[in-house]
């Protein structure tokens, strides 16, 4: 049952914050006159000491420390004798654990931040180099229409923005202080929660200590970050490996992000994008997994919680390895624009005769059937749909005229969507500036 019961195997972790979290308290303690200013000092030095040894490594758990705090505690008195059992006046393991998580995920979203940052720093960096390239855009994966590969990159950076955004909106939730709230009923003996507000550099204090050490919403909306975010680099990562293939041959990944085949010489596996995919199933499950710990749990704290570290710990350096790997990706993918371009076709400018037709005045519902009608004739007479001279498509409609001929021009067709959002070239330098725009704004 002990062994069931302990948490110091992975909570150690928070070894650093809870040393924070102790001497903000002893502050605490100090000015509600529950503690001499000679006894915090002394707490303050054991508790240095306490950190040292655990940043140098000298740190020696004990059979029967159950968790970090605990842990610490323990041999806090081990170095300054029975003071440090004045240390846990009116605070609860409860609002202390949720202090130090909170503490540390602060932290450790500021890091992804930074990481989600860079990756999309590098997207619009390889958009913007790589602006003029076209190659087919697909639905359905099926060729639907040319694009600009860069409005493929951005497709993909703009999702991220997304997630960036919603990081550090998850973040400024997390920032909230429940030091104070006791184990149920809050804390009797005047401690000021506003020094410890100040002294832990917390936005904003709980309004409620029962809801203050049982609420884990802000465990749950950070593996629901982590899981859209997921989501977007999955995606990503299938599209890359879809283009990666002989089929496609768009693009190729560098030797440092892939791997060989054991049997098959000529193979060259796309291992980093495939476990970028994979890594997305197993953050959904820590997901769903503490959505079903917390949907049935009664009022204020329960040993259930203890399943929150674990599936945070856990998701955070999933997310920080894969930020990492996605942006070195993306840094030296090499890309094959001969075959990009080699794969558009004239029968993905049909949607262009459409609208060559609705500059002309017809309607959009007959210049799509039109089009269709051209589209069949071409498959018809086994050619491609450039092919149809002038006089072929007038028996389809009288509007077709000697400037048709404009239509069957790749780059003419991209130009045209020049609307805020399109793959027209000011469009895309367009985008590009917003999303370095945004990226600065976030980093300020």
């Amino acid at each position: 049952m002990e062994k069931f019961n302990a948490s110091i195997a992975y909570d150690r972790q928070l070894w650093e914050v809870d040393v924070q979290g102790s001497k903000a308290y002893s502050r605490g303690l100090q000015k509600a006159g529950l503690l001499t200013k000679a006894e915090m000092d002394k707490i303050l030095q054991g508790l240095d000491k306490v950190a040292e040894e655990w940043a140098q490594g000298t740190f020696k758990l004990n059979p029967n420390d159950e968790d970090i705090h605990t842990a610490n505690e323990r041999r806090l008195k081990e170095l300054i004798g029975e003071t440090a059992g004045k240390l846990h006046t009116g605070r609860s393991r409860n609002d202390q654990v949720v202090t130090d998580l909170r503490l540390w995920m602060r932290q450790n979203c500021s890091m992804l931040s930074a990481l989600l940052r860079e990756l999309i720093r590098t997207m619009v960096d390889r958009a913007e180099a790589e602006r003029d390239i076209l190659f087919p855009g697909y639905t359905h994966l099926q060729r639907a229409q040319p694009i600009r590969w860069s409005h493929w990159i951005l497709s993909h950076a703009v999702a991220l923005t997304r997630d960036s955004e919603r990081l550090l909106e998850v973040q400024k939730r997390i920032n909230v202080l429940p030091l104070g709230s006791g184990a149920i009923a809050g804390n009797p003996l005047g401690v000021d929660r506003e020094l410890l507000r100040t002294e832990l550099k917390f936005g904003a204090i709980t309004l409620n200590s029962m809801d203050a050490t049982s609420e884990r919403d802000f465990v749950a909306e950070f593996l629901f970050w982590a899981s859209l975010c997921m989501t977007h680099l999955s995606r990503m990562a299938e599209d890359l490996i879809l283009y990666g293939t002989k089929e496609f041959s768009f693009v190729q990944l560098s030797d440092a992000y892939s791997t060989g085949s054991s049997l098959m010489p000529q193979k060259k596996n796309p291992d980093s994008l495939e476990l970028i995919r994979s890594k997305a199933g197993r953050v959904f499950g820590r997901c769903a997994g503490l959505l079903m710990t917390l949907k049935g749990l009664p009022s204020t704290y329960n040993k259930d919680l203890q399943e929150d570290k674990e599936a945070v710990f856990e998701v955070s350096d999933t997310m920080g390895a894969v930020l990492q790997v996605a942006t070195g990706v993306i840094s030296t993918l090499q890309i094959h624009r001969e075959n990009m371009v080699q794969a558009l076709s004239p029968d993905m400018l049909a949607t262009d005769l459409a609208y060559y037709l609705v500059r002309k005045g017809m309607p959009f519902r007959q210049a799509h059937e039109a089009s269709g009608k051209a589209v069949f004739m071409a498959e018809t007479k086994g050619v491609a749909l450039n092919q149809l001279s002038l006089q072929e498509l007038q028996t389809i409609s009288h509007l077709f005229s000697g400037d048709v001929s404009q239509v069957w021009d790749y780059g003419h067709s991209v130009e045209q969507y020049t609307a805020l959002g399109g793959t027209a070239r000011s469009s895309v330098d367009w985008q590009i500036s917003q999303v370095r725009a945004l990226l600065r704004a976030q980093q300020a």
